[in-house]
């Protein structure tokens, strides 16, 4: 059973956020309203993040693109008093919608701000966007054609792709990534099996130096950042 991670190069990003849109059209993740926008209340399964350091005039800002951390030993899965977060066979966290109460612990307990409570329906809002957004009563039942309000929400990996991928044949990692992966002009993000020697993102850790956002709290994430 493979092992799912990313690699993402903090020298390659440009910061253009293409993995975010490329995530929120993905996932149906909804755009937030300006009042949403304002009040920074609007929400990402993909997230950019400006890490600064130094002091003046000698300051430093870095970006640092965050989607979930899919973590080994995810805080997440073990507050969920509903077992409706848990750990698929290939490492993915997901999440039930059918089982969470919106209680929120998972939230609280993830230390990567992550998770997103989504308390309204999509389209009860005006959007700050000038064009409208998708319309998506033809789209299949799957990945998430609406909505489910009350419950929290995060990065999948896209394993709706994963899952179709392996179904068809496909080599996941080169043939099959998740959107932002996909999206990304720059090629900074690798996806892959972390447990396979031979894929993209093993080779890449093997050759650079790497590190993991939050060492110290042994969660472990999947997710592996190339300095710059």
């Amino acid at each position: 059973m493979p092992r799912w991670g990313m690699v993402i190069d903090l020298d390659k990003c440009v910061g253009c956020q293409a993995c975010t849109v490329a995530c929120k059209a993905e996932n149906n993740v909804p755009h937030g309203s300006p009042e949403e926008q304002k009040e920074r209340r609007d929400f990402f399964w993909n997230k950019m993040i400006a890490a600064t350091s130094g002091r003046y005039p000698s300051v430093k800002t870095e970006l640092i693109p965050m989607p979930c951390m899919h973590c080994d030993k995810a805080p997440c899965v073990t507050v969920c008093p509903a077992e409706a977060t848990y750990r698929r066979a290939d490492g993915i966290i997901v999440q039930d919608f059918r089982r969470c109460i919106g209680c929120k612990y998972c939230i609280v307990a993830c230390p990567y701000g992550a998770r997103n409570f989504n308390g309204k329906e999509q389209e009860e809002k005006e959007y700050s966007r000038h064009d409208l957004p998708p319309d998506r009563k033809s789209w299949g039942p799957w990945p998430f054609p609406t909505r489910t309000h009350g419950v929290v929400e995060k990065c999948t990996f896209c394993f709706h792709r994963i899952d179709q991928g392996l179904k068809e044949g496909k080599k996941i990692g080169t043939e099959v990534v998740p959107a932002c992966v996909e999206a990304c002009p720059s090629g900074a993000r690798i996806f892959g099996d972390l447990d396979d020697p031979k894929s993209n993102v093993s080779r890449t850790l093997a050759s650079r130096d790497s590190f993991q956002l939050r060492e110290e709290l042994s969660t472990h994430p999947k997710v592996y950042y190339l300095p710059k």
